[in-house]
């Protein structure tokens, strides 16, 4: 065990704070981040500036403290709160003779580390290759090659050149792989709604307990663990609702500030079952003193993601949301009021006061998925805030939409159909997956009621 500990690398993390975000919370999530990878965190600095110095991250006398710090402390390794350019890299690395990395190569190295599943360890590996890329450099600044001039350019490609090929080769054939689980994935959302199954997606904040939501309500078996990013892989199970209605539960990734965008793009096949599910389970984390804030970093990334999944700019309409405020059970006396109250601090006191009691009305369940607590409402909210599985329908089509009438006839049923000389009118039940197909020919007040 000692020496385990003794090869744990030594860290100081260090924060330039230009007040473009809450430098403090973003800190203090570096280093939890910094003890799921397994380091030890022996200092901390933070620099108030308008910018990150472009040469070094910090200022010059900054990086001078910092270097006494690290002799001072035996650290091994530097983590930046940000991602530091490949020049400020090198440039601190020279200057501290210290193995020197960034919040992205962090949050990369845990995800590398959790992957399990083939398809996680694809996205991972094309993250880091995208981060990596840009920042080949020469060892020692020289570049080696293997000979020189007229009839020897193949043999005299520099190293840095070959890795550089290497790389983008790689990078062609994961995005191949990755371009055909999404066609998959595509594929069994279309077969789940054949099978008239709607989808909850599970999302929410690292570590707000996603996974042990998913093992208490169907004993999923999925790793669970008090660290951030416990569960990279997504899980399906089916849950069966008190009224009957059996859905999906799609456990996803949880979501953490300043994701890396090249990690949002490599874990899109993934993350995108969260914007084509039929309702969101947004999962909160009430212990949490910056559980507001983290919540809206899941609204955000998923606006984010919904408009990237549409051409032009169009944004996929928002689904149904349901609220489960986890943690319940550890969550210090007036959490709930305070977290309600905090997603509208950006309204006067008494707006946001009115907008939380709207909220309280509307809104989030209390729960806790460790004890059990609350299980049962969040069940029901759930079966309440989903969209109607079917719908009763009046429709005129053309004779010629034979091949319509079948769907309608295979996925729902027809109640009752009658043809006329250049049309056939009908009343069917028609499932939700169908009627984007049918909507042009409901004949006008055709819909009739859910069912």
């Amino acid at each position: 065990m000692e020496k385990e500990k003794k090869e744990q690398e030594r860290a100081i993390l260090i924060s330039v704070n230009t007040g473009a975000f809450n430098a403090v919370q973003s800190l203090e999530e570096l280093e939890r981040l910094a003890d799921t990878a397994g380091a030890i965190v022996v200092g901390k600095m933070m620099q108030p500036r308008s910018t990150a110095d472009r040469g070094s991250f910090l200022g010059t006398g900054k990086v001078e403290e910092l270097r006494r710090l690290a002799d001072a402390t035996e650290a091994n390794l530097i983590i930046a709160d940000d991602e530091l350019s490949p020049s400020q890299q090198r440039n601190l690395e020279d200057a501290l003779e210290l193995h020197v990395i960034d919040r992205t190569v962090l949050i990369l190295d845990i995800f590398a580390a959790r992957a399990q599943s083939a398809e996680g360890r694809l996205q991972v590996e094309m993250a880091q290759l995208k981060y990596l890329l840009p920042r080949l450099r020469q060892e020692n600044g020289q570049l080696s090659r293997l000979g020189g001039g007229i009839g020897t350019r193949g043999p005299g490609e520099t190293k840095l050149e070959s890795d550089r090929r290497h790389i983008r080769t790689r990078m062609h054939r994961l995005a191949l792989e990755l371009e055909s689980i999404e066609q998959r994935r595509s594929l069994y959302r279309q077969r789940r709604r054949k099978l008239e199954i709607p989808t909850v997606a599970i999302v929410g904040y690292t570590n707000a307990g996603k996974s042990t939501l998913l093992n208490t309500l169907t004993n999923a078996g999925v790793l669970a663990e008090n660290q951030l990013f416990a569960t990279l892989d997504p899980t399906a199970r089916a849950l069966l609702l008190p009224q009957g209605r059996k859905v999906m539960l799609v456990d996803t990734v949880g979501l953490v500030r300043r994701l890396p965008h090249d990690l949002v793009r490599a874990f899109h096949a993934t993350l995108e079952e969260a914007t084509e599910a039929d309702l969101i389970l947004q999962v909160s984390d009430l212990s949490a003193a910056d559980c507001a804030d983290q919540a809206k970093v899941v609204t955000d990334t998923l606006e984010m993601l919904r408009r990237k999944n549409k051409p032009n700019g169009e944004v996929l309409p928002a689904q149904p949301v349901v609220h489960a405020l986890n943690k319940a059970d550890i969550a210090p006396p007036g959490a709930e009021e305070a977290f309600r109250l905090a997603k509208y601090s950006f309204l006067t006191h008494d707006a946001a006061l009115r907008a939380a009691a709207e909220d309280r009305a509307a809104g989030g369940v209390r729960i806790s998925a460790k004890t059990g607590e609350g299980l049962k409402d969040l069940l029901l909210a759930i079966e309440q805030a989903l969209p109607p599985d079917r719908q009763e329908l009046r429709l005129t089509l053309p004779l010629t939409e034979q091949k319509l009438l079948a769907q309608i006839q295979s996925a729902g049923k027809v109640l009752h159909i009658m043809y006329y000389e250049d049309c056939m009118r009908l009343t069917a039940v028609i499932p939700d997956w169908l009627q984007p197909q049918v909507t042009q020919y409901i004949t006008p007040q055709g819909g009739l009621r859910l069912v």
